[in-house]
């Protein structure tokens, strides 16, 4: 019959731990959680009869917006850029923890080292088996892996999505945030006259090394802008009618 394990009296004293040898466990504190504090909501003073005015002059606007790939050399208007970035950031994000980094590059060196890393990541995935169907689809686009864009345009806007790190917190629904961002700033640098054209090579991880960003910070897109070329064209393309994308439920 076997006798039950007993500690005998030396391993109890040997599994003791002394009080020099206690550790201490450190929770690390939480930021403290702030209240709902209201204030006055903002009077946007358009009365009914020019709200239908207002929004089909936008939209007019809007529609003559168009992706341009040659730029001019000409200077953009001192303030265009930060008044653009201002109206970006106004954009709704989750928990209203605005998880985006704007870095407007105008120096030669790095557009050009952009337009390198660019190039070798596109060549990389033009290259690649099964890539025909993605060749198709840009073929009435008139582009390729050649991107003289992020060298030619006055400035790049370098666009990250800002994730938890030592001096930022956790972000929520971060891609749907800067998203939304992004699209105000195409929409306030159109309003200025500015042509822009969004660029994502894949993978986007040497803009961190070219810029400088810490690694909580992730390339979401890259933004040249200017004013287009004399001689600058676009595809003949047409954009879906309005019965096409608007159901009423």
């Amino acid at each position: 019959m076997l006798r039950p394990w007993r500690r005998s009296p030396e391993h109890r004293r040997s599994t003791q731990r002394a009080p020099w040898r206690r550790t201490t466990v450190t929770v690390p504190s939480q930021p403290p959680i702030q209240s709902y504090q209201p204030v006055s909501a903002p009077v946007y003073g358009v009365a009914p009869q020019e709200a239908e005015a207002r929004a089909r002059s936008f939209a007019d606007l809007m529609a003559s917006r168009r992706t341009i790939r040659e730029f001019s050399a000409e200077p953009i208007p001192a303030g265009v850029l930060e008044a653009a970035v201002r109206a970006a950031g106004s954009a709704p994000s989750g928990a209203n923890v605005q998880p985006w980094r704007f870095v407007v590059v105008t120096d030669s060196v790095r557009k050009r080292a952009l337009r390198e890393g660019a190039e070798a990541e596109e060549r990389e995935f033009y290259s690649r088996p099964g890539a025909q169907e993605w060749h198709a689809a840009l073929a009435r686009l008139g582009t390729d892996w050649r991107k003289p864009f992020l060298e030619d345009a006055p400035a790049i806007i370098a666009v990250f999505e800002v994730h938890k790190g030592p001096h930022s917190p956790r972000p929520y629904y971060v891609k749907e945030s800067v998203g939304i961002a992004v699209g105000l700033l195409l929409a306030a640098l159109h309003h200025a006259g500015l042509a822009t054209l969004t660029h994502t090579p894949s993978p986007m991880r040497f803009l961190n090394q070219i810029l400088d960003r810490p690694a909580e910070e992730r390339p979401f897109v890259l933004i040249p802008v200017g004013y287009p070329a004399a001689a600058a064209t676009v595809p003949a393309i047409t954009r879906k009618a309005l019965h096409e994308v608007l159901i009423w439920a």
